[in-house]
């Protein structure tokens, strides 16, 4: 198993909740814009969460790209898919999962990775994971306020698999070595 352990129900409606007051002050979109996703992305969700930064990365990548929003909680996945099917959006596809997302080799232009690794006990296979589904010319980007600079970069750059291309705002792009 990837995470700690999966979040209560209770938990996970009280973060769905904070994060709705959060998305109301600081829009989802700024960050997805730091990751560079475009039109006819195959974007990767990890950690998805209530979806806010799958929506809003759906909006970009529009009907000709997918966004796989992938999370560990039952909760969460049906939440987004709810929310998915009441806006009619047919690019987003969820995938329950700690951390094997089922997707093919080389599939997938960007990764979000939005405040989640600090919850992940084994790190190493969540980015051999990404690694693996990541196209060579691909980014992952990565924020987690929970951990300091150091321990991002060096957690991400470890097994040598990814490179550092640049830091925005509070966020981190890598590359796919």
């Amino acid at each position: 198993m990837c995470h700690n352990k999966s979040q209560s129900n209770l938990d996970f409606r009280f973060m769905s909740f904070f994060f709705k007051i959060r998305d109301f002050f600081k829009s989802p979109m700024k960050k997805v814009d730091i990751a560079e996703i475009k039109s006819g992305d195959f974007v990767l969700d990890y950690g998805c969460g209530p979806g806010s930064y799958s929506f809003a990365a759906a909006e970009i990548v529009g009907p000709s790209g997918k966004i796989f929003a992938a999370d560990i909680h039952t909760l969460a996945i049906k939440k987004v898919n709810k929310k998915a099917m009441k806006k009619g959006l047919e690019n987003i596809i969820t995938i329950e999962t700690d951390y094997k997302t089922g997707l093919d080799d080389n599939y997938i232009d960007v990764i979000m990775c939005f405040d989640v690794l600090h919850d992940i006990k084994d790190k190493e296979s969540i980015l051999k994971e990404f690694h693996r589904v990541l196209k060579l010319d691909s980014r992952l980007s990565f924020d987690d306020h929970h951990l300091k600079e150091n321990e991002i970069i060096e957690t991400i750059t470890a097994q040598g698999l990814f490179k550092l291309i640049e830091k925005k705002e509070k966020s981190y792009n890598f590359s796919k070595i």
